[in-house]
Formats: C-alpha cells, structure tokens, sequence
C-alpha cells in the first residue's frame, strides 16, 4: 500500500530553500520522500507524533540532523510535508 505525496507551494518553497542550502543532502533528501511514499512506517525514517504546538503533525528524519514535519492523513493515503530542516527550523 503506498502514499501519495501533496506538496503545497509553500512546502516547495521551503524544500527548494533547503535544498540550495545543503546540496550534498539532496539524494538522501529524495530517498526520504520516496521511501515515505511506499512505506511511511518504514524504521529508518524513525516516524513520530508531535507535541505541543506542532500537535497533529509528525515528523520523519532525513538523517540524525535534519528533519521533515508533515501532516499524516492515514485514512485518504495521503501525505502532506510541512517543512524541511534542521532541528531548530522544524520545531
């Protein structure tokens, strides 16, 4: 069962803002988003809730340092990135 991903414009913005920030992490970066989309429990994406004011939002590591907050909509396979970065950027 597989996910289909929904980027808004404004997460694009974002992305393509990362992206040029941290060039060397865009294949791990795209290997993120396609292992999202087969498989958003998948270990190594190390999925979770969050909290606080970022309730009803989950997070999935790119690598140790940065992240991907999305909105997970389980019942419509769907899933909608937030925001790319670091630690600091995301939360």
């Amino acid at each position: 069962m597989s996910f289909q991903l929904i980027y808004t414009e404004q997460y694009e913005k974002r992305a393509a803002r990362f992206l040029r920030r941290h060039p060397e992490l865009e294949n791990q970066y795209l290997k993120t988003l396609q292992l999202l989309e087969m498989n958003p429990h998948h270990p190594s994406l190390r999925l979770h809730a969050l909290s606080g004011r970022l309730q009803g939002l989950h997070s999935v590591s790119i690598n140790l340092s940065y992240r991907i907050t999305l909105e997970l909509l389980i019942q419509d396979q769907e899933i909608i990135p937030i925001n790319v970065g670091d630690h600091e950027v995301v939360y």
